[in-house]
């Protein structure tokens, strides 16, 4: 089993930025994949960065390329993600997500086998 804990998340003024975390326990060895998602109110699921564990490669959604940065500690067993200049279209809980397995559609959550419980960003005007 592998548990996920995000944390990091707050209130912010537009054009502000915010540092998240997300700490794996657990059997983290298995872990290939880890994604970033985001759900505001009355929208959609939808993933926003991701990272492969094994390589380090990362791949980013249009809508928060060259704002948002993911990374890992792999001493930590933690992943990141940087949140600068943003936006009020940016609130949203945010989750992070593992998958054992490449396989399927990296930005769909029946991709992924863990899931944190979320932490919330709120971006003021």
């Amino acid at each position: 089993q592998v548990h996920l804990l995000e944390s990091g998340g707050g209130s912010v003024q537009a054009g502000g930025s915010l540092r998240l975390s997300c700490v794996g326990s657990g059997d983290v060895d298995r872990i290939v994949r880890i994604t970033w998602f985001r759900q505001a109110p009355g929208k959609a699921r939808e993933g926003v960065a991701q990272i492969i564990t094994g390589s380090g490669r990362t791949t980013y959604a249009d809508s928060v390329k060259g704002r948002f940065t993911i990374s890992q500690d792999n001493a930590k067993k933690a992943v990141y993600l940087q949140l600068n200049n943003l936006a009020r279209e940016d609130t949203a809980m945010y989750y992070c997500a593992a998958a054992r397995s490449l396989l399927g559609d990296s930005w769909r959550e029946p991709a992924y086998d863990y899931w944190g419980q979320g932490t919330q960003v709120i971006v003021s005007p």
